[in-house]
């Protein structure tokens, strides 16, 4: 038996060999005549006849889908006995994901499955990525991805990719977002002359995007009071004093918070010639404390 292979929408070509005896041909597929002779028994528009001659016997089908696959059968009837050829039509199918997981946003620690099915003939081997900052890091050889305890370093993009060698790889992306409460990761004191400008720096990297608060003490700092501005833009809140003077040199504190927590840092801004300990935990844990035992102290008058 011969095989003939095609890809899915290309068109097959069915060759059966014949000779001067013949006195009857006839192409089956399974126990269906598609034609006798030059007669055609088939409904199908898409099967057709190429050539009847001493030598040939051919048909033709357009536009091959899966269905079409199968044995074919070339019937010769000679003046001494019938004789029988046979065809395997294989129809090859290019590798398709019909059904991915959408874009996910999730906790940190939360358990994640990414879905990636695909189709083709024959059946395609699927793969998963994890494309990151430092390039595409293998993940697994699997319709299904499941990460346990998701971390924030295993954000961003997810590539799946269908592979069977019939054509180039289908190749499809899903995004998921980690969500983590915030961590200050920049906040140091800073040094500036009276009369001079002196800027502060709290930088927080959080998902949600951290919102940020200045407190001097247990007094919550706004724009425009007293020659002071603040500006928060992404991870980065300044806290900027255009006009130095004795009574701003202190202790501040910036507070990070989104919907998963909070967190604080204590900050410095001090004159020239000051003694400053920039590494002194328990002075800043302490500062924390206090503006904590603040804050809740207000919410309890509020209620």
């Amino acid at each position: 038996m011969d095989n003939v292979t095609v890809q899915q929408g290309e068109s097959a070509t069915l060759r059966c060999t014949v000779d001067d005896r013949v006195t009857r041909v006839a192409w089956l597929n399974r126990s269906t005549i598609l034609y006798a002779g030059n007669d055609k028994w088939s409904i199908d528009n898409r099967v057709v006849i190429l050539s009847n001659t001493k030598t040939q016997y051919s048909i033709k089908i357009h536009n091959v889908d899966v269905y079409d696959e199968g044995p074919y059968t070339c019937s010769v009837q000679t003046d001494n006995h019938p004789k029988t050829s046979r065809v395997h039509l294989i129809v090859q199918v290019p590798p398709q994901i019909v059904n991915i997981s959408s874009d996910i946003t999730v906790n940190e620690g939360s358990s994640v499955t990414l879905m990636c099915l695909a189709f083709g003939r024959p059946e395609p081997t699927v793969t998963w990525r994890h494309l990151s900052g430092k390039g595409q890091g293998f993940v697994s050889e699997d319709e299904y991805l499941e990460i346990t305890g998701i971390t924030r370093e295993q954000s961003g993009e997810y590539e799946c990719s269908a592979v069977n060698d019939v054509a180039v790889p289908d190749v499809r992306k899903v995004k998921v977002t980690v969500n983590y409460p915030p961590y200050i990761s920049n906040a140091k004191n800073t040094g500036a002359s009276v009369g001079q400008k002196g800027i502060l720096q709290c930088e927080a990297s959080a998902v949600p995007v951290a919102e940020f608060q200045w407190f001097k003490e247990d007094t919550r700092l706004a724009n425009g009071l007293e020659g002071v501005r603040i500006e928060s833009k992404g991870r980065l809140s300044t806290l900027t004093f255009f006009n130095v003077s004795e009574k701003d040199y202190g202790n501040y504190t910036c507070v990070a918070t989104n919907k998963l927590g909070n967190t604080n840092a204590s900050i410095i801004l001090y004159g020239p010639g000051a003694v400053h300990d920039s590494g002194n935990a328990a002075s800043r844990a302490a500062a924390g404390l206090c503006l904590w035992a603040t804050l809740l102290a207000r919410l309890l008058l509020d209620f």
